[in-house]
């Protein structure tokens, strides 16, 4: 079991650092996954820029987004999208939630993702779009509430994206490496879509046949290892495959005294 836990605080720290590196997240976001060895708990860092993300960062939360032990640090405050997706999804083993720009003209007005490409059918077609002014009226936009989280959740329903009008998008994935290759991949379609809306003229998505098998090219080859190997050595090529956690923030400490001067 500790073995186990420790590999899955690895691979999740190296995820945080893909989907930074990948562009799709930057200071804020966040990605979390189910505990492996109980599925009523999940493991999301303490907050932290992810591309600073370290195996030592994890807290172990239950799926109503307490932590099993009081931190001594802070924790990010919409915690509650991947706790009550979880909570909905038994087969839901991985979150992102990000704000990637590629997706912001898409969220901005309203406009239906569609796959454009063979892997941005990992996004599927026109997946649900969520509103929470609709619910909640006006906020600050975070979703830091248990029902704010819950109401998210029922808008993915069985899709594996939503997109958050005005906010962001959330990727679920059955692993830590499906939500990775699905959050940078949709990514990857959302910046192409926007590209050729500006071109103009009708866009060439792909049928739903199409995007059915080309969304299966992540489980049925070898497209997932190949792609996790690849974002892993560019990782490690800006630096990030090492990076000493820095300590976390505590309560201010009291200032130092000044060293007295000696009289000569």
């Amino acid at each position: 079991m500790a073995n186990s836990l420790l590999e899955a605080r690895r691979e999740l720290s190296l995820a945080n650092r893909i989907v930074a590196n990948e562009g799709v997240i930057d200071a804020f976001g966040h990605v979390s996954m189910r505990h492996p060895d109980n599925p009523r708990r999940y493991l999301l860092s303490r907050s932290r820029a992810p591309e600073l993300v370290s195996p030592e960062d994890f807290i172990e939360y239950d799926l109503d987004s307490r932590p099993v032990r009081e931190p001594s640090v802070t924790q990010y405050s919409e915690r509650v999208i991947h706790g009550e997706i979880y909570k909905a999804r038994p087969e839901v083993n991985s979150v992102c939630h990000h704000h990637c720009a590629s997706f912001m003209p898409l969220l901005a007005t309203g406009t239906d993702y569609v796959p454009v490409f063979h892997l941005g059918a990992i996004g599927g077609i026109k997946p649900p779009f969520w509103d929470q002014h609709d619910e909640f009226g006006d906020t600050n936009m975070l979703v830091c509430r248990l029902e704010e989280g819950a109401s998210l959740a029922r808008a993915l329903g069985k899709h594996w994206m939503v997109l958050m009008k005005r906010h962001g998008v959330t990727v679920a994935g059955t692993s830590v490496r499906d939500c990775v290759f699905r959050s940078v991949y949709s990514a990857r379609n959302a910046e192409y879509q926007v590209q050729s809306l500006a071109i103009g003229g009708a866009i060439a998505s792909l049928s739903p046949g199409e995007t059915q098998l080309a969304s299966q090219i992540v489980a049925t080859t070898t497209g997932l290892t190949r792609s996790w190997e690849y974002w892993s050595m560019r990782v490690a090529k800006a630096g990030g495959g090492a990076a000493k956690p820095a300590k976390p923030a505590r309560a201010t400490a009291k200032p130092k005294r000044a060293a007295k001067t000696r009289r000569r």
